[in-house]
């Protein structure tokens, strides 16, 4: 089965940023190719929280706001966790968001080249692809001790 993992990096006030790596089987090695956006952790409430860093099963979907994408499935007491576009945590409600590059838009910390880009080159990888796994790491940097430039 596929996997790919999201490597948490930082949880601030803009929301979690986070690294989406490809698991590449004749390499036995994994590759970074996007960078992903999700809510701050709000103890898994739905539509306002991050989802629990964990291994989840993600299938494929017809959204009728996004088309073709992928679900996270089993999250306990959640539902409807799509991967999708966007660039800030306003363009979320507990999805994960794929982009190409951190930056800013406006006064806040984003991602961006989401749709046609990052999101994009996300479908490319998984074409052929109905199921995959998907591990998700906890954040290794929290408010308040982050020096990352986002």
């Amino acid at each position: 089965m596929k996997r790919l993992e999201i490597i948490r990096l930082t949880e601030n006030r803009h929301g979690t940023f986070g690294a989406l790596l490809d698991f590449d089987l004749m390499r036995n090695e994994y590759e970074v190719f996007a960078v992903t956006l999700e809510k701050k952790w709000a103890d898994n409430t739905e539509y306002y929280s991050c989802i629990p860093a964990g291994t989840y099963v993600c299938k494929r979907i017809k959204s009728p706001k996004f088309g073709e994408t992928f679900e996270v499935t089993d999250v306990p007491k959640r539902k409807e966790i799509l991967f999708h576009w966007g660039n800030t945590i306003k363009d979320t409600t507990g999805c994960i968001l794929i982009a190409e590059e951190y930056g800013i838009l406006g006064l806040v910390a984003a991602i961006l080249g989401s749709k046609k880009r990052g999101f994009k080159e996300f479908m490319e990888r998984l074409k052929g692809v109905d199921t995959f796994e998907l591990t998700i790491h906890r954040t290794l940097l929290k408010s308040g001790y982050s020096r990352l430039k986002l």
